[in-house]
């Protein structure tokens, strides 16, 4: 690697939060109109990454530089310490010097590959640059177009904006800005986005909802990439929480991974695998157990593996096997027995046809009503993700509602129907703050609020057939005024009086300009 003393220090200007967010925005306009979004992601997200831990790299040898005055062996030693090595040649400074070169996009891959392989990194980075190939024809186009663009890319990360060195970036700004483009890109996406992102105000929700608190175990068991695991760890507002999450896609599950380590969170186990065929989160051949559990799965997920759910060595699908087109109540059912018995709390975003399909969906809905699991269901406004314009609804499960638990005694279910509370947009609609404070706090107080929340009996949802459609315990229809005959009237009235006064006007004005009026009919 070719070593440059970092000019960054103590004094010089910290980095604000939409000057980075801007300049990584502007680098996508390398790749838009010829590559499409879902894919030019994973370029400028890994091409961050690297920028990130390059410019801690480079810092820091600068601070041991000065430390040691210039020891380069005993440099050499503390380095190898840090969280992240660079072998020699494989910085994102070592690719700037190189941008023009014709292979260019051989030479990031050659970096990625020297840096995921270093015996220092291998535990953390193994396979998270295998699915991104910076020489693929097929995404980045023919090798002319291909050089330029990456070339661009280079340029525009080295820009004296994007030096990310720690004396300039304070906090969470790089692991925020890699969410903020995360959230472009799932814009841009439209439906593909679905299977890697859920919107910033959905996640907060769910994480509030779900109520972590220190020293919990947290899973999100298809995190897409990540960003709902990072909004719970947040709740806890310590470290003391550790994250779990698994993810089908190889490419989301990289980005994942880099959202972990650009958030802090490197203790965080990412498995890269299909949940619901294949649980990779298992400790003495069980499933392992977890304080909290979130997700926004796929919804309707067809060919989910109900063929082979029946013999699941979990016995995950005790309650019944769900439809083979329609995958809710697998993902449902494998976030509750993963979650601890007499505890766990769970929070899953589902599409409204979980709350009221029959048939086995029906009756597994029925089974975990009678477990007394169910604590809550809340609905959201529609057009709230790039992936579907539908509503959507939160069901939160307890598992401290069973007996022995601490809330074993409560036997009601909070319905809230807070549909017609949001922002407006273009494109998609928005959960404001205020929104979120009044789900979660009419949620938290369990009290009856007309036209928004219900707190009802089981024996009530029992006499329902357990069809949990919000309409039926929460009624927002609008009474329409009564009207006042009389009043109408001397309107109507006072209405044709006006028109009679308009329409002799119009006559005076025909008149003087020689038009002949008739005198019988409308003017």
């Amino acid at each position: 690697m070719t070593t440059t003393v970092s000019t960054s220090d103590p004094t010089a200007k910290k980095i604000r939060q939409e000057e980075i967010q801007g300049v990584l925005w502007a680098a996508c306009d390398t790749f838009r109109g010829v590559v499409d979004p879902s894919e030019y992601k994973n370029y400028i997200l890994v091409m961050l990454f690297l920028k990130y831990i390059s410019d801690i790299w480079r810092d820091k040898y600068a601070q041991y530089a000065k430390e040691f005055e210039g020891d380069h062996r005993r440099i050499q030693r503390r380095m190898e310490r840090e969280r992240f090595v660079l072998p020699a040649g494989a910085s994102f400074y070592d690719l700037y010097e190189q941008r023009g070169a014709d292979n260019i996009g051989e030479l990031i891959n050659i970096v990625l590959e020297a840096i995921e392989e270093h015996p220092q990194n291998k535990a953390k980075l193994d396979g998270v640059f295998r699915n991104i190939d910076f020489n693929s024809e097929a995404n980045l186009g023919k090798t002319k177009d291909r050089n330029r663009r990456l070339k661009n890319l280079l340029e525009d990360f080295n820009k004296p904006v994007m030096d990310l060195s720690p004396s300039r970036v304070d906090g969470d700004i790089i692991g925020n800005a890699y969410i903020y483009l995360i959230e472009r890109f799932a814009s841009g996406a439209g439906k593909k986005a679905g299977e890697f992102f859920t919107p910033a105000q959905v996640s907060k929700l769910v994480a509030k909802l779900a109520q972590p608190k220190p020293g919990d175990r947290i899973c999100d068991p298809a995190c897409g990439s990540g960003s709902l695991l990072v909004y719970v760890a947040n709740e806890v507002e310590s470290d003391n929480c550790s994250l779990y999450g698994q993810e089908v896609n190889g490419s989301t599950w990289a980005l994942a991974r880099m959202n972990m380590f650009l958030h802090g969170k490197d203790g965080a186990r990412i498995e890269w695998s299909d949940t619901l065929n294949s649980p990779a989160l298992v400790e003495l051949d069980d499933l392992m157990r977890f304080n909290v559990v979130v997700a926004n799965p796929p919804f309707s997920l067809d060919k989910w593996g109900a063929e082979e759910a029946a013999e699941d060595r979990f016995n995950r699908f005790w309650r019944g096997v769900p439809p083979k087109t329609k995958g809710d109540f697998a993902f449902i059912t494998h976030m509750i027995e993963t979650a601890l018995p007499r505890e766990g709390r769970v929070a899953v975003i589902v599409p409204h046809g979980v709350l009221f399909r029959g048939s086995s969906e029906g009756r597994i809905r029925q089974t975990l009503i009678e477990e007394n699991l169910l604590d809550a269901v809340i609905g959201l406004p529609p057009n709230l993700f790039p992936s579907t314009s539908i509503p959507v609804a939160v069901l939160v499960f307890d598992r401290g509602r069973e007996g022995g638990g601490a809330q074993a005694d409560r036997r009601d279910v909070m319905f809230i129907d807070a549909s017609r509370e949001f922002q407006p947009g273009k494109n998609q609609n928005t959960l404001l703050d205020s929104h979120i404070d009044k789900i979660v706090a009419t949620y938290l107080a369990r009290q009856d609020e007309d036209k928004y929340a219900h707190a009802a009996p089981i024996e009530e949802i029992e006499e329902n057939d357990y069809n949990l459609n919000i309409p039926r315990y929460v009624d927002t229809f609008e009474e329409e005024e009564d009207i006042d005959i009389a009043a109408v009237q001397k309107e109507i009235e006072s209405l044709e009086r006006q028109l009679t006064q308009v329409r002799s006007k119009m006559v005076g004005y025909l008149q003087q300009l020689g038009v002949e009026v008739g005198t019988g009919g409308d003017a």
